[in-house]
């Protein structure tokens, strides 16, 4: 590990010295490839330089131990196990930081919302969750949009698919695909009965030209008159489009735009993402070693979160986490939930590999 943190190192102050280089500044391009590779490895090599410089500290501790004066010997033998418990800390902090990163962590997504089982109930806790969704995307300072919507009559949503734009948006929603379950009074229970009610969330990194190639000639493009609730015509025009991948099946539909050209663009980029996601599966499946507890395997067929509105309380089943602060989590204070998420599954993965 210390052979690969030096030469980190050599190659961070290699970065900073092109860095500064005239030639390296007038060509824009290279200069921002650089300072990205540089922001990376800023990351890991101050937490590097303070781990040597503990290990120094233990060094000279564990020679004070021979000194003659037993006034200082006993200076440093209560200062290592302090030190001990910091060059530790210290070493898991640097093995998580040299974990191998998911390529698609800093990508865009593809949020889908779907209700389940619930009628109106599990329409409107599909709103709920848009809701929430939402409300975390703008702390984040990140932005979002619907892109395909199917409005349920109480005002909820049937289904909600919207991409999330921000640097890191993957890597936050993740571990949110899988099945949540809500349990509470709806408005319409006169008797005040607890219900339960279930919505999908399936969260897909944004395809790339470079990610995904398509032939046009398996593309299979139907437009249409944009409908809103109750199938009235929300326009006059076919601008609504729908785009079905032949070969896999695959189709994605838009009818948010006015505009045919942009719903053609908005859908394209789902289906992308849809069909790219669809062979991350299957390549995955193939792998038997995958674990099977790693909260990021994103199954949609599990249960992975109860949010109960009589107890004010919200569960992640996969990691046991409890909150009892419901009503702060549905405002999209959900970052304590996300950092759970990932805490663990990085235990896992250190687990794995050590």
């Amino acid at each position: 590990m210390i052979e690969k943190l030096k030469g980190i190192e050599e190659r961070y102050i290699k970065l900073e010295q092109l860095l500064s280089d005239p030639a390296v500044i007038s060509d824009q391009k290279k200069y921002q490839e650089y300072l990205i590779e540089h922001g990376e490895l800023n990351k890991i090599v101050p937490v590097f330089r303070e781990y040597e410089s503990l290990l120094e500290e233990l060094k000279e501790a564990k020679e004070l131990l021979k000194d003659s004066d037993p006034e200082i010997r006993a200076m440093a033998k209560e200062e290592i196990p302090g030190l001990d418990s910091k060059i530790e800390a210290g070493k898991s902090k640097i093995n998580v930081l040299l974990m191998p990163k998911d390529p698609r962590d800093d990508k865009n997504i593809i949020l889908e919302i779907r209700a389940g089982t619930g009628g109106e109930e599990a329409g409107l806790f599909a709103g709920d969750l848009f809701r929430m969704y939402s409300r975390y995307v703008e702390s984040k300072k990140w932005a979002i949009e619907i892109i395909e919507k199917n409005n349920s009559s109480s005002g909820g949503f049937k289904e909600v698919v919207s991409l999330v734009r921000g640097k890191g948006a993957f890597s936050s929603f993740k571990y949110e695909s899988g099945t949540h379950r809500v349990q509470r009074v709806p408005e319409t229970e006169a008797q005040g009965r607890v219900h339960t009610s279930a919505v999908t969330v399936a969260v897909l990194p944004e395809a790339e030209d470079i990610d995904i190639d398509i032939n046009p000639a398996d593309l299979k493009i139907d437009v249409f008159r944009s409908s809103g609730p109750g199938g009235q015509s929300v326009n006059t025009t076919d601008s609504a489009v729908r785009i079905t991948h032949v070969p896999t099946g695959v189709t994605s539909t838009c009818q948010d735009e006015k505009s045919q050209h942009k719903n053609k663009a908005k859908a394209m980029g789902v289906l992308k993402s849809r069909i790219l996601d669809a062979k991350i599966r299957e390549e995955e499946s193939k792998r038997s070693a995958e674990r099977k507890d790693q909260v990021g395997s994103g199954d949609r067929s599990g249960r992975i979160r109860t949010y109960n509105f009589p107890q004010g309380r919200m569960t992640d089943h996969r990691i046991g986490l409890t909150l009892y602060k419901l009503d702060n989590i549905m405002e999209g204070n959900i970052q304590e939930i996300i950092d759970e998420l990932k805490t663990y599954n990085q235990a896992q993965t250190l687990k794995e590999i050590s």
